[in-house]
C-alpha cells in the first residue's frame, strides 16, 4: 500500500513535499519490478532541474533504469548512503532509500502529481 502523504509520477517515483522542499525518491512497486539493486547514480548537489528532466539511475540485476525529477528546483541533498548500500531501496524504498531532496521553484508543483489512490489505480496494487 502506498502512503496517502506522497505524490506519485507515472514513472514510478515518489515525492514528500515539506513546505518549500521536497524528498524524491522511486516506489515500493518500482523497487520491486526491479529486483536486486546494486547501484545508485545521484545527481549533483546545487544542480537545477524541470520537471522530467532526468535526475540519475538505477541499476539491477536485471537493468538500468533512469530516475526522473517529478517536480522542478535544485537539488539540495543526497542520500550519499545509497553509494555504499544501494540495496536500501529494495528493503525501505519510500523511507531510508529516498535519493535526493529538492528545493521546489513551485511548492504547488506536486498537486498536479497523482495521489496514493490514483498510483494504486495504476499500479494495480
Amino acid at each position: 500500500m502506498s502512503p496517502s502523504d506522497l505524490r506519485y509520477t507515472k514513472e514510478h517515483e515518489w515525492v514528500a513535499v515539506d513546505g518549500a522542499a521536497a524528498t524524491i525518491g522511486i516506489t515500493d512497486f518500482a523497487q520491486a519490478e526491479l529486483g536486486d539493486i546494486v547501484y545508485v547514480e545521484l545527481p549533483e548537489v546545487g544542480r537545477k532541474v524541470a520537471a522530467g528532466d532526468v535526475l540519475g539511475t538505477i541499476e539491477s540485476v536485471k537493468a538500468v533504469s533512469e530516475i526522473y525529477a517529478p517536480v522542478s528546483g535544485t537539488v539540495s541533498e543526497i542520500n550519499a548512503s545509497l553509494a555504499q548500500k544501494p540495496e536500501t531501496i529494495n528493503t525501505d524504498a519510500q523511507g531510508a532509500g529516498w535519493i535526493c531532496k529538492i528545493a521546489l521553484a513551485d511548492p504547488r508543483e506536486a498537486a498536479s502529481l497523482m495521489d496514493a489512490a490514483a498510483y494504486r489505480a495504476l499500479t494495480g496494487g
